[in-house]
């Protein structure tokens, strides 16, 4: 480039000139942008707040006096009627005034602000703040209450006709969408925020339940179904069909499935050929004698598939299903009954009892119905209480009298006693083992003296063993003023007894009862001691020699009420 000696050009000229107005009209505008620092546009609202022409730190005052406590009130979100509260602090939003304020206050060069600071400002909107992952919380929170789980269809039998409850999809917030709500609107919400939502299917389909009555439900019962096994059949109602019927909704289908125990056990119940329970051999009296009623196998469809087959053939035009059968045997046989070998009388003993004591019989009477047709097995401890118990007015017995602690009173069950003696004496006769027995503490002469036995619920039982390798069977009645008990079985023990006179006898005495139930007695009787003895032998062995010793005590007088005193002798 040249220049002219005489001076500069006229285009540098031009540069110079322009760039110096330039430089003028700069440094108004940032004087201009200097001077307006610190102040807000005149007219300037945040949220409704007026702050123009209020400095930056006046400014933040009020806005925080008055848009603060609107920031930290909660807000509900909705779905279709069901709301839930959400705390803006717990959800991570706030706002944040210092920014907000400063954006109009500070010092700016955007000629749009200083164009505002002339002409006057407008509304602004505070500058929020969001912690996205504990809104994300608070409105999975939220939707644990807003959520609608749909309701899954079902299908029943009412009766025999199919019943199906339609499902109905569920509805839940669609969280991302929602989220983006929130944020824009939770400041300021005219009313509730309604949030977004999305469809929750349900797992199986309206369309697949018709199916399900269509193709399963309405030919299982359009009629009967014949079960065949073992050369037997059986047919299956409508109604037992749709009884044993459970219908599963799951995985997209609807199944079918049927209760094969219950089809089975159903076929017992109507006398089915293919519902035959085994019958456990008995021996009872009849005509007064023992006699063997046989056992019986059991024929019982095997459940094992059943339940499928029937589904498959309820779909065929011939609805007949071939199943398996198992042949079941009792646990007591005919055979075992006949082993126990009650085939002959072992022994028959009695006593008298007293006929004027109606009471009294009406007890001997219920006992030994109680006793009649009992079987102790071979090895097995005989237990009258365990047969007679419990001793209560609903189990058929009646107060009357018995010997409590030496004296005559009443209690229920009296006269039971009676059955124990009987008891006692064909366990002892017939050779069994003694285990338990005691003797009245006075003696009554219907009985064998020292070979009769009391009996007392929970004090005192009559217990004997069965010490042969063949079942004995009990016959017991009461009949011609006397009490009969019977034993039945295989005569194993041939039994020599005998009983030694009366000694250490002793005299009665006045006793003096002063117990309400007191019963005056004559008394007169001497007391003694008396032995028993008993030899056992088999066709393998003899037992030793066994003896029993009681001693009674004196039938005493007895007076009610308390001893005379010196001066009343």
């Amino acid at each position: 480039m040249t220049t002219s000696k005489k001076g500069l050009s006229r285009a540098a000229k031009g540069w110079i000139i322009g760039g110096s107005l330039a430089l003028v009209l700069a440094g108004g505008y940032a004087g201009t942008a200097y001077a307006l620092v610190g102040q807000i546009p005149h007219d300037t609202t945040v949220h409704g707040v007026a702050v123009g022409g209020l400095s930056n730190d006046e400014a933040l005052e009020k806005l925080t006096a008055e848009l603060g406590p609107l920031a930290e009130q909660p807000f509900d979100v909705a779905v279709d009627g069901e709301s839930a509260s959400i705390d803006p602090a717990d959800a991570g939003l706030g706002i944040d005034l210092e920014s907000t304020v400063s954006g109009y206050a500070g010092f700016t060069l955007d000629p749009v602000k200083l164009w505002q600071h002339v002409v006057g400002g407008s509304e602004v909107a505070p500058e929020l703040t969001v912690d996205e992952t504990k809104l994300a919380a608070a409105l999975k929170a939220a939707a644990e209450t807003l959520d609608v789980a749909p309701t899954e269809g079902t299908l029943e039998f009412d009766g025999v006709e199919p019943a199906v409850t339609e499902p109905v999809p569920g509805e839940k917030v669609a969280q991302d969408a929602a989220f983006g709500t929130v944020v824009e609107r939770w400041f300021d919400p005219a009313s509730t925020i309604e949030l977004p939502t999305t469809t929750d299917p349900v797992d199986v389909p309206a369309e697949e339940f018709d199916r399900a009555v269509e193709n399963l439900a309405e030919p299982l019962v359009a009629d009967t179904v014949t079960v065949r096994a073992e050369g037997h059949s059986a047919k299956l109602s409508p109604e037992l069909l749709a009884g044993a019927a459970t219908f599963t909704a799951e995985n997209g289908s609807v199944d079918l499935e049927l209760d094969a125990e219950e089809i089975v056990e159903s076929l017992g119940k109507d006398n089915s050929d293919l519902g035959v329970e085994p019958r456990e051999a008995r021996v009872v009296l009849e005509d007064g004698k023992p006699k063997i009623i046989p056992s019986k196998t059991g024929l019982r469809v095997s459940p094992k598939g059943l339940g499928e087959k029937i589904v498959a053939a309820a779909n065929t035009q011939e609805r007949s299903v071939s199943a398996e059968a198992e042949v079941t045997e009792p646990e007591f046989t005919t055979k075992d009954a006949e082993a126990w070998g009650i085939d002959e009388e072992i022994l028959t003993f009695s006593t008298p009892y007293p006929k004027y004591d109606s009471v009294r019989t009406q007890n001997l009477k219920a006992g030994q119905r109680k006793l009649n047709g009992v079987i102790v097995k071979p090895g097995e401890t005989f237990s009258l209480i365990g047969v007679l118990a419990p001793i209560t007015k609903e189990n058929g017995y009646f107060e009357s009298g018995v010997v409590e602690s030496g004296f005559s009173t009443t209690a229920l069950g009296g006269g039971l006693s009676q059955i124990s003696t009987q008891m006692f004496n064909v366990g002892w006769l017939a050779g069994y083992d003694d285990v338990e027995h005691r003797p009245h503490t006075r003696w009554f002469d219907r009985y064998p003296a020292g070979r009769e036995a009391t009996l007392w619920e929970g004090q005192i039982d009559m217990k004997w063993k069965n010490n042969t390798d063949t079942a004995v069977m009990i016959q017991a009645w009461v009949g011609q003023d006397r009490v009969y008990t019977r034993l039945w079985g295989t005569k194993h023990w041939d039994v020599k007894t005998s009983t030694s006179k009366h000694y250490n006898l002793t005299d009665p005495e006045t006793k003096y009862n002063e117990a309400d139930e007191c019963v005056p007695e004559s008394g007169g009787e001497k007391g003694f001691t008396v032995n028993n003895t008993r030899t056992r032998t088999s066709a393998s062995e003899t037992l030793p020699k066994e003896t029993l010793t009681w001693t009674y005590a004196p039938w005493h007088k007895v007076v009610c009420g308390p001893p005379p005193g010196d001066d009343d002798k």
